[in-house]
């Protein structure tokens, strides 16, 4: 595909420079700055002053004026022009010989110094001299009678001999960076390091089917031209670090103009880039011979007039290609000129030129590749959106770049209203603006990204709108409610509200749903979410303005409202118990789930509480029953939680209670365990045994009121339950009442002995038995109760012969250490304590060590005999 880069204007004109003589021909030309040198085949060198004239429409034009023309006396063609500006000198080929000519009068400097060379074929000058010498140029020189390359050191009125190359074959076209030869023989292309000697042979070609092309581009690199019509790369090491470039077959001139090349063949001009080997211009030129370039400047001339060849703006190029919508080839002559470019500059060209390329992979839907130019080009996140109507808040400050980076209106008109295209070019700006949103791209706009991403994500019902309004944003409120509104998207508008401290706004619009006045269906569980959100507000006032209405829709969920909360660290979101109970007391259901939150998992220390919930409970308990008929069920479920908070808990007002309790037949498990609360436990044991007949209520009460007793205490329960199974009078009246006989509890006798006989003195037991009973019945009691005498037994004579070993280990020792001094001093301290001594009474560890009286006092109270024996005393 074409693109224009250069156009072709005419720098000297044939009545200029020949009048009206038909036979002259420029056979070459030399350009150095504004000065342009050219050579006829009339052994005539014409100098010209070429001035740039930009016309008003911004063209570039040349107004040339004729300085000079000189003669050379020869009679032969100027077959070559060097300009040698530092000596202000032109290096002249002319009949095979090199002379020197004053650049400003054209005159020929004598040659008595030593100023001609001759026999030379074709001459180069080394654009990156080896030399320091500013006051000379080098200069490589084709012989044209042996087959070398010399190397010429140029002065401003002599010439010096300093290499001789000897080549293979005869050279035809040479070449000069530093130290490298790049040369064109009979049949091939060679690389030659005049100072190492080291050659590399690079590709053959036919010197008599094509002109040979060797041109310098850069610093020890090289364009030839290579069999197949192509223009091929070479570096000094002979390797091509270039895709080579497909020329005509016929070229007969080429030069370089980064990031071009351009060749010259029959009939055209082709101009081809250096960066992607693409063909980019054609220009139709008859009679071309020469195509230099010079300084950046490419100069072309036919037989008869000099053109030079004007580069148009690297800007307007790349514009040109961003118009044809290529993209790469813009993007890909952008960054190869980059060297040409200062770098502030640059970067700025390059941003625009890629977010211009992302624009128009946008407008061709391509998201991925313009998401990536968007972000290389670090993109005014706002250019997009504004492409969306109304996503930009009504506050925005936003214009877009001018010039425009797009030709696009607005969505509308990039989807020409197709809304499949439409709706894929909200998805890719959800997808870009969630990616941005968090980076530096959106410094300075955050309330525009975010406001427009909420009005996508609302309008698309995305996921993630409720996670943009959970998290830190910057959406406007003033804009967005009214977006979220018309999507119905209450919920989602509460939580803004909730963002901006509306909390009560929040809740208000909530309720609205819950009670159906708006639908909303992002969430079926709103009700809950309210009561969480309330719990957890620590502004008390709406806490109390809302709790009324999550009471009346469903106390058991509402009174989350209270027993959810937590206090924070500056207590403001505590609730005083009292206050709320206050608040609960309209709500009864709430009201015990409440005050079972405070007894059971806040164990709270209160005994109105306690008491508060023990009444609820039995209130609750009594109506179940008084129903008809009652649910067994919910009354056994209501009667264990309220015996369970009889049995647990310590501060309910128990005489209270029994007051309520004993008004009722019905509770008599109850009664029991409020007896055992005010230690009557002879009025609970007869309850549950006589009146209950309930036997293992009755040991599981012993258990019980003595979990946290000691030991006797515990064995003075046991007694007195098995006293009152033995108790024949009230033995006989539970009979008579009961209709049960004394056998039934005889045997809960035998059972509870057998059962807990580890509990209970055996002398005392046995004395309560009745005669009749045998020892069969108690077989289990009794060998419990002789294995654990003789136990205790053997334990104390351990115990105590323990004790005897230990004093007669001490007397031994006592009387060993009589016999030896022992010192004691206030520097010494005690073994024990590591205090100083501060009186002579000391007592003497074994091994002569003085102690503390106390401290071994001390010693023989912690000793593990002496706690044993202590243990073991009642046994002994």
């Amino acid at each position: 595909m074409s693109v224009k880069a250069f156009e072709l204007v005419p720098a000297v004109e044939r009545n200029l420079l020949m009048g009206d003589k038909a036979r002259i021909n420029i056979e070459c030309i030399e350009c150095c700055g504004k000065h342009l040198y050219v050579g006829t085949n009339d052994c005539f060198i014409h100098y010209f002053l070429l001035e740039e004239v930009t016309s008003s429409k911004g063209r570039l034009t040349y107004s040339t004026q004729k300085l000079l023309h000189k003669y050379l006396g020869l009679k032969k063609p100027v077959t070559e022009l060097r300009a040698a500006s530092a000596l202000e000198r032109l290096i002249v080929l002319c009949d095979g010989i090199v002379f020197l000519v004053d650049m400003v009068t054209l005159e020929t400097v004598p040659s008595g110094g030593g100023a001609k060379i001759k026999g030379v074929a074709a001459f180069c000058m080394n654009e990156n001299p080896v030399n320091g010498d500013p006051f000379c140029v080098e200069m490589g020189v084709i012989s044209s009678k042996r087959r070398t390359v010399q190397i010429y050191m140029v002065y401003e009125d002599r010439v010096q001999l300093v290499k001789e190359v000897t080549t293979p074959e005869q050279p035809c076209a040479v070449s000069l960076d530093g130290y490298f030869l790049c040369l064109a023989l009979t049949t091939q292309y060679m690389i030659h390091n005049y100072n190492t000697g080291a050659s590399q042979d690079l590709f053959p070609y036919n010197n008599e089917e094509r002109r040979p092309i060797v041109k310098r581009i850069g610093r020890e690199e090289f364009l030839l031209a290579a069999p197949g019509g192509l223009g091929m790369f070479a570096n000094a090491e002979g390797v091509s670090q270039r895709a080579p470039v497909n020329w005509s077959e016929s070229v007969i001139g080429a030069a370089v103009c980064f990031p071009y090349v351009v060749a010259l063949d029959e009939g055209f001009i082709t101009i081809h880039s250096m960066l992607d080997q693409q063909l980019k211009q054609t220009l139709s030129f008859r009679d071309g011979h020469i195509l230099q370039d010079f300084e950046g400047k490419v100069v072309l001339a036919s037989t008869k007039a000099v053109y030079i060849m004007v580069p148009l703006p690297l800007e307007r190029q790349i514009q040109d290609l961003l118009a044809s919508h290529r993209v790469e080839e813009a993007l890909t002559l952008t960054e190869g000129a980059q060297r040409n470019i200062p770098k502030d500059k640059f970067q700025i060209l390059h941003k625009r030129i890629l977010q211009q390329a992302g624009f128009i992979q946008f407008g061709q839907f391509q998201f991925l590749e313009a998401k990536e130019h968007f972000r290389k080009g670090q993109l005014d996140v706002r250019e997009l959106i504004s492409l969306y109507p109304l996503l930009l808040p009504a506050s925005s400050s936003f214009t877009r770049c001018h010039p425009p980076l797009h030709e696009f209106a607005d969505l509308n008109h990039l989807a020409q209203g197709n809304q499949d295209k439409i709706l894929r070019c909200k998805k890719f700006l959800i997808t870009y603006l969630g990616e941005v949103r968090s980076t530096e791209v959106a410094n300075g706009c955050r309330e525009d990204v975010d406001t427009a991403l909420l009005k996508l994500y609302a309008e698309q019902d995305h996921e993630s709108l409720l996670d943009l309004l959970a998290s830190d944003n910057a959406c406007l409120l003033a804009d967005s409610s009214p977006w979220l509104e018309k999507y119905h998207k209450y919920f989602a508008l509460g939580l803004l509200y909730h963002y901006n401290d509306q909390d009560s706004a929040a809740v208000q619009l909530w309720i609205r749903v819950v009670d159906g006045d708006l639908q909303d269906s992002t969430r079926s569980d709103l009700y809950e979410y309210i009561v969480d959100f309330l719990s957890f507000c620590s502004n008390l006032d709406l806490v109390w303005k809302f709790a009324d209405w999550a009471l009346r829709k469903d106390p058991t969920i509402g009174v989350q409202i209270f027993t959810k909360r937590l206090a924070s660290k500056d207590q403001s979101g505590l609730l005083n118990p009292d206050d709320v109970i206050t608040y609960l007391g309209k709500h009864s259901q709430a009201l015990l789930l409440y005050l079972e939150h405070l007894v059971l998992e806040r164990r709270i220390q209160k005994d109105t509480v306690h008491t508060h919930l023990a009444v609820m409970y039995l209130e609750r308990v009594l109506s179940l029953l008084s129903q008809s008929p009652a649910d067994d069920g919910q009354v056994t479920r209501a009667r264990e939680k309220f015996q369970a908070l009889l049995r647990e808990s310590s501060l309910y007002r128990v005489q209270f209670l029994l007051d309520k309790v004993e008004k009722s037949e019905q509770l008599l498990l109850e009664r029991a365990t409020l007896h055992g609360k005010l230690e009557e436990h002879d009025k609970a044991l007869n309850i549950l045994v006589h009146q209950l007949r309930d036997f293992g209520s009755a040991e599981a009460y012993c258990v019980w009121a003595s979990c946290s007793r000691d030991a006797a205490y515990r064995q003075r329960l046991f007694h007195l339950l098995l006293g009152v199974y033995l108790d024949r009078n009230l033995s006989g009246t539970a009979q008579i009442a009961g209709g049960a006989g004394g056998g039934e509890l005889e045997m809960a006798a035998v059972d509870l002995l057998n059962r807990h006989g580890e509990v209970f003195d055996a002398v005392r037991v046995l004395s309560m038995l009745p005669d009749a009973w045998s020892l069969q019945l108690l077989r289990p009691f009794l060998g419990r109760a002789v294995r654990a005498s003789m136990h205790a037994c053997r334990t104390s004579q351990l115990a105590l012969g323990l004790a005897r070993s230990e004093n007669l280990q001490l007397l031994h020792d006592r009387l060993k250490e009589r016999k030896n001094p022992v010192f004691v001093s206030e520097k010494k301290g005690c073994h024990l304590c590591h205090n100083t001594f501060s009186e002579p009474d000391v007592v003497c560890l074994p091994g002569g060590v003085p102690v503390h009286t106390h401290c071994v006092a001390q010693r023989v109270r912690d000793s593990p005999t002496k706690r044993q024996l202590t243990s073991s005393s009642s046994h002994t």
